[in-house]
């Protein structure tokens, strides 16, 4: 080994792995956390036995890791993203108007379950002081124990309404709450791809990954999307929706990392890859 590696934390080898190849390609199945049961994730471990082994990551919610632990085990496995934080941004449903963050599992437990790397989220500008400083906090204390344990986190900044916010709105959003994210300590952020997200790349010290969001009408779509996120500066994607509730998910998979980590234009990923 050289001398470089062998100077390396935990934290730094298991970015270093994420990134491997320059660009990461995640995963997300951790929808029920907030959803319960989708379509396409009705029978986690059923999904989670359909991701390519291509893919650097899967983000899953903690008490989902045992039951989903086969696709761990391969040889050529993806990294174990585990969700440490339960937000009600995500509750679209319950009618929540503010967004709070609570501490739901320590990194500790989530580390013994067979984490690799966190997720811990923040949102701000919720109308509300003290609510935004509670959020802060809870993203700090477990940014700060992650660390201590030799484990990378990454910062998931997700605006308050962002479906009622205009694209100019949503950009400035974003383009703070990512840099505060990234002060605050994460390894990598993932956030939204926004019209000036060249801006948001270029304003963060870490690597920048733009989420999938709402599921797209078709993989073309999706990997033009994926295509976009990278040219403006994109450290890799993270993709749910897209990724799982498609017919093929194994071969929509193989093409998004050709996208990503090869630079492969959407249109000729697709077509390599026989998807419609």
């Amino acid at each position: 080994p050289s001398p470089r590696l062998l100077s390396m934390d935990g934290r730094e080898i298991r970015m270093q792995r994420l990134l491997g190849d320059g660009r990461a390609v995640i995963i997300a199945i951790d929808h029920g956390l907030f959803d319960g049961p989708i379509a396409g994730m009705q029978d986690l471990p059923a999904t989670a036995a359909k991701i390519n082994p291509a893919v650097d990551a899967v983000l899953l919610a903690p008490g989902m890791l045992r039951h989903c632990a086969a696709v761990f085990a391969r040889p050529k496995r993806p990294l174990a993203v585990v969700r440490l934080n339960w937000n009600t941004v995500y509750c679209f449903g319950y009618g929540y108007t503010g967004a709070k963050s609570v501490y739901s599992f320590s990194p500790e437990d989530a580390l013994r379950e067979g984490m690799d790397i966190a997720l811990v989220s923040l949102t701000l500008q919720t109308g509300e002081e003290q609510r935004d400083a509670a959020n802060v906090e809870v993203f700090s204390r477990l940014t700060n124990a992650c660390h201590a344990l030799g484990i990378p986190v990454i910062g998931e900044y997700f605006p308050t309404a962002h479906a009622q916010l205009g694209p100019e709105d949503l950009h400035r959003n974003v383009l703070v709450g990512a840099r505060i994210v990234a002060e605050l300590g994460a390894d990598a952020i993932k956030t939204f791809h926004t019209i000036g997200f060249r801006e948001v790349a270029a304003g963060c010290p870490v690597p920048v990954f733009g989420l999938g969001a709402e599921k797209l009408p078709t993989p073309r779509d999706a990997l033009r999307l994926a295509q976009r996120e990278i040219e403006d500066g994109a450290g890799g994607v993270v993709f749910g929706r897209n990724a799982i509730q498609v017919s093929d998910p194994f071969a929509f998979q193989a093409a998004l990392c050709d996208v990503v980590k090869r630079g492969t234009p959407a249109d000729d990923a697709l077509h390599k890859h026989q998807l419609n």
